[in-house]
């Protein structure tokens, strides 16, 4: 009796590992674990650029003259670190992501660790957070969705090895993007629309189950480790009628940050192309130093506000109870677009997400000012520049429009949005029919090629090395294969 229920409990045992439910289970293992690690490393990440905000404050205020000396010397090293370590974490980290799930094929997959690795993860955090105490304006959301596309595609790298488990590469990176933005803003679903909308040319019923699953997880981690919170929190709106004049006023925000958003990515494109056509060193240093003194003078001069992601500008324009400091000086608004263009200058790591935020809330205090929009409707226009100027940035409506409704919470603003949203994509097009993020994509996957091609001539005919394994073999077949 013994040995026929031993050997119906091996034989359950053997059925059960060889069916599709278990297959199924087991390919969701590595989404689950890369998931609760994004989970970690993004709130971690999150608190260290919130202290060093903090700090920069304090000291920035306390002692403005030291900026001269300071943020060169930032600069400099977060430069330094990219150029000496990791040249692929340079810039937002998107078109790095957006290449690499282009170049997730069995021919070319190899690149795609020039782009993900662990060296990309330090190095994107080291340099975003020197260049941050140095009174950079740069943001960590994008880095964070590089960093949590990185952090997947090391465990789809390391699990089939261990388990034999195989897992489609081109989605292990989208739902790693996707659960990044998650986790960076605690707004899930824009995390999944953003995958939908920005990165994916697949289906969504092949990834669907696990996106949804991976962002919940990561979420959910890091939720458990800082609580539940907006990162707007509940910025107050009018729980009345909201007049006619409002939505002409949202479609002109719309407009309006469509064409400066689109303005200020072909600007960082130019820029970029510029400093990159620059062959010596000593003519990166001093570009880089020149930078460090425009933003001393810019924080010392100007306002504090030009340092950053400028999260504590918006929180201002959205709370603040006296009219004249919630909207703030003129300046405001072109201080919000001309800073992160002197960061970008530098070369370093540093996202745009944050800043086209914060310059997007900037456009609707202005905005607001001029049309002398009353107090409780402020917050419509804000919310809305913000929405607008995101999609000139990133060309991605929707995904701009869930994220601002999911970091505020404010449910009656959402058509507004959407039309913001729409009414600066329409522009945007008008003007540049890519965005920033697709033509530095671009220009990394002509990097990579042009790599490979020197490699190749360096080669002096020597006999190409075997796979460890057939990795490319499995992803022909993975990349047809539903993986729900």
């Amino acid at each position: 009796m013994k040995k026929k229920l031993k050997n119906s409990f091996k034989q359950g045992v053997v059925a059960f590992t060889q069916s599709e439910a278990f297959r199924k289970t087991v390919q969701t293992l590595p989404y689950w674990i890369a998931s609760v690690i994004v989970g970690f490393v993004a709130v971690i990440y999150a608190e260290i650029f919130h202290y060093v905000e903090l700090f920069n404050l304090y000291w920035m205020k306390k002692h403005p003259a030291y900026l001269f000396v300071v943020a060169p010397v930032c600069f400099l090293l977060g430069w330094w670190v990219v150029k000496r370590f990791a040249p692929y974490a340079k810039g937002s980290g998107i078109p790095q992501v957006m290449a690499s799930i282009d170049l997730a094929t069995p021919k070319n997959i190899d690149k795609v660790d020039k782009l993900l690795n662990l060296r990309i993860i330090i190095v994107k955090i080291i340099s975003s957070v020197v260049i941050l105490l140095g009174g950079g304006a740069v943001g960590r959301e994008g880095s964070t969705i590089q960093i949590s596309a990185a952090i997947f595609r090391i465990v789809n790298k390391r699990f089939p090895q261990v388990l034999s488990i195989n897992v489609s590469k081109k989605i292990m990176i989208m739902t790693g993007a996707a659960s990044g933005l998650a986790a960076a803003f605690n707004t899930p679903l824009g995390g999944i629309v953003f995958a939908i909308e920005e990165l994916s040319k697949t289906h969504f019923t092949q990834f669907r189950n696990a996106i949804f699953t991976s962002v919940i997880i990561a979420g959910l981690t890091a939720q458990t480790l800082i609580g539940s919170y907006l990162y707007l929190e509940y910025p107050p709106v009018s729980k009345g009628d909201v007049p006619f004049s409002i939505t002409v006023l949202v479609i002109l925000t719309g407009i309006l940050g469509g064409a400066i958003g689109t303005l200020l990515g072909k600007t960082l494109i130019a820029v970029g192309q510029w400093k990159a056509s620059l062959t010596k060193n000593w003519q990166h240093i001093v570009v880089i130093i020149l930078a460090g003194w425009v933003t001393a003078l810019l924080i010392c001069f100007v306002s504090v506000d030009a340092t950053g992601s400028g999260k504590e500008a918006m929180m201002r324009i959205l709370f603040e109870k006296n009219l004249e400091e919630r909207l703030g000086e003129w300046s405001l608004f072109p201080l919000r677009v001309f800073a992160p263009i002197v960061s970008y200058s530098v070369g370093s790591a540093g996202g745009t997400f944050a800043p086209s935020l914060s310059a997007g809330a900037s456009l609707g205090a202005m905005i607001s000012r001029i049309f002398e929009v009353s107090p409780e409707h402020i917050n419509f226009i804000v919310l809305a520049g913000m929405v607008a100027f995101l999609t000139g940035v990133t060309r991605a409506p929707f995904t701009s429009a869930i994220l601002v409704l999911e970091m505020s919470d404010r449910y009656s603003t959402i058509f507004y949005l959407i039309l913001a949203g729409l009414a600066s994509s329409f522009v945007a097009l008008l003007i540049e029919k890519k965005s920033m993020y697709e033509i530095n994509k671009e220009s990394f996957i002509h990097r990579l090629m042009e790599e490979e091609k020197i490699e190749y001539l360096e080669q002096d005919e020597e006999e190409p090395e075997t796979p460890k394994r057939n990795e490319k073999k499995e992803d022909a077949k993975l990349d047809n294969t539903n993986t729900n």
